[in-house]
């Protein structure tokens, strides 16, 4: 792990999803140009009450192939398709459903996400989960739908439309009664 002040310089930055406690030496970390080996072990135990979820991660490798990582949280769309028991989003998902998801686990997934998330609003939180759930098919129970303003009753005659008298085409005008010879 990098120490702080250390002189060494940042060879890359990369952003991975491993598996939570479950990660492990291979071609993905060996791009990264850091100790694998270390890397897992801290990996592992950082994430081990997260084991077999999706963790995203951000490595910084140094010069020295040490390394320093920030966890974030599981992506919504993995956490959404956990709590409506399906695996994948639907193909069309304005003409299908593919599975439901209630308004309240919605509220736990957006508490979850708040720390990685580009609102401090809860309300925000769960309006922009509810976006995603609705375009990979899943429906929300328990929505409650807020009401517009209650409009004005209207009389039968507002409701009818009203169709401005016009000349037919034959019909001559009073104002050409010479036949529309004004010379």
């Amino acid at each position: 792990m990098a120490k702080p002040g250390n002189k060494n310089k940042i060879t890359r930055i990369a952003k991975l999803e491993l598996v939570g406690g479950q990660a492990k030496p291979g071609p993905e970390l060996a791009s990264v140009g850091i100790d694998m080996g270390p890397f897992t072990k801290k990996f592992n135990d950082a994430t081990r009450d997260r084991k077999g979820d999706i963790v995203p991660v951000i490595i910084t490798a140094f010069s020295d192939r040490s390394f320093k990582f920030e966890l974030k949280t599981t992506p919504a769309g993995v956490l959404i398709k956990k709590a409506a028991g399906v695996e994948k989003g639907a193909q069309k998902p304005s003409k299908e459903m593919v599975g439901e998801i209630s308004l309240v686990k919605l509220e736990e997934i957006a508490n979850y996400k708040m720390e990685d998330l580009n609102t401090d609003s809860l309300e925000n939180a769960i309006s922009m989960l509810k976006g995603q759930a609705r375009n990979m098919g899943i429906n929300i129970q328990g929505e409650v739908v807020e009401l517009k303003e209650d409009l004005p009753e209207l009389t039968e005659e507002e409701l009818t439309p009203q169709i401005p008298e016009t000349q037919d085409v034959g019909e001559e005008s009073e104002e050409s009664e010479d036949g529309g010879n004004n010379g």
